[in-house]
Order: C-alpha cells, then sequence, then structure tokens
C-alpha cells in the first residue's frame, strides 16, 4: 500500500493590501499578521520561507479574519485618521529580534528615536548594530513602525521598504500628528 504523505495542518492565509504607496503582500495565522511587506521588497521570499517554516505551515491566499479590519485600519493610518493598530500580531523571530520589535511598537505615533535610543531602551547600549540589522528583519511593516528609528545625526538610515516610503510615512505621520493626538484628548 501507499503511503500519504502527511498534509501540512498549519495554513497561514495571505492577502494583498492596497496602501497608497503601494500593494503589501500580507500573511496571517489564525492568531494574527506574522507578515506585512511591500512588494517591492526583495526579502520578502526570505519572510515568507521562514515563516512557513516557523509554523510547518502551508502558504496559500485564503480568508482571515484580520484582513478586512487589518485594510480598514491601514486606510484610516493613511488618511491621518488612526495613530494606533488594534489588529493581533504574530511575531516570528529570535528573542532578541522580538525584544527589539516590541521596543519599536513602544516609539509613539509622529516620533522618531535614534537606533542608538532603542539600544538605550533595550538596556544594551552596545547592540546599536544588531539592532539595525534586527530592525530591518522586522517582517510586519507599518504596525511594527521600524519607519521611526533613525539615524542620530538625523540620516534617515536604511529601510527595507526603501528610504522613500520610510519619508513618506514620516511625512504623514507628522503632518497628521496634532490633529490625531487632539481627536484622541476630546474623546
Amino acid at each position: 500500500m501507499r503511503e500519504f504523505k502527511a498534509i501540512k495542518k498549519n495554513i497561514i492565509a495571505t492577502t494583498t493590501i492596497k496602501t497608497p504607496l503601494g500593494d503589501m503582500f500580507c500573511a496571517a495565522t489564525s492568531k494574527g499578521i506574522c507578515i506585512l511587506s511591500f512588494f517591492e521588497q526583495d526579502n520578502i521570499k526570505k519572510q515568507i520561507e521562514k515563516v512557513q517554516t516557523f509554523f510547518d505551515a502551508d502558504i496559500i491566499p485564503a480568508q482571515n479574519k484580520y484582513f478586512e479590519s487589518l485594510q480598514k485600519e491601514l486606510d484610516e493610518y493613511f488618511e491621518g485618521k488612526r495613530a494606533d493598530f488594534t489588529i493581533p500580531l504574530q511575531l516570528v523571530g529570535t528573542s532578541f529580534q522580538q525584544d527589539t520589535w516590541r521596543i519599536l511598537q513602544t516609539i509613539p505615533y509622529g516620533e522618531t528615536i535614534s537606533y542608538k535610543q532603542e539600544a538605550l531602551l533595550l538596556k544594551n547600549p552596545k547592540a546599536v548594530r544588531a539592532i539595525g540589522t534586527a530592525n530591518g528583519k522586522n517582517m510586519i511593516s507599518i504596525l511594527i513602525p521600524c519607519h521611526r528609528v533613525i539615524q542620530s545625526n538625523g540620516a534617515l538610515g536604511g529601510y527595507a521598504g526603501g528610504v522613500d516610503k520610510k519619508q513618506a510615512l514620516l511625512n504623514l505621520e507628522n503632518s497628521h500628528c496634532c490633529d490625531i493626538v487632539r481627536k484622541e484628548h476630546h474623546h
């Protein structure tokens, strides 16, 4: 008798999210978003392989309960009406990378910090380089705002989605920062 190869139990659903800066590739498990990357990024293939291996899952275009609210929240973000996202995330990375990404999530909308400041927040002042690398491996753009980390001299530094996108996101947040903060104080 021929043995059937076991079918992978886990399914990671994927979709395309539309943004004014270009389409984004999005992947999610039943627990949250695990990839949100601009299609032009050259490391998308690596991200997909990493997530596939980590969850031992098949990645296929499919429905996922988070996609619709993610698109809605991103639309509001790009319209300057939203500063914080409520979608659950599933971080896939080493514990150092995850710690780095958690620090990113504490940087307020419309503000930036330097890689050096990020290292200090991580209580690891010598890890500036490693932190830059970990930020570059962030698989969930915008929701984990690595675009808010810039060089101490004010230069933008790198961005997996391209420095022009980093600049556009910072400009967007700068121009809406006061409106959003004011709105949130009125509630």
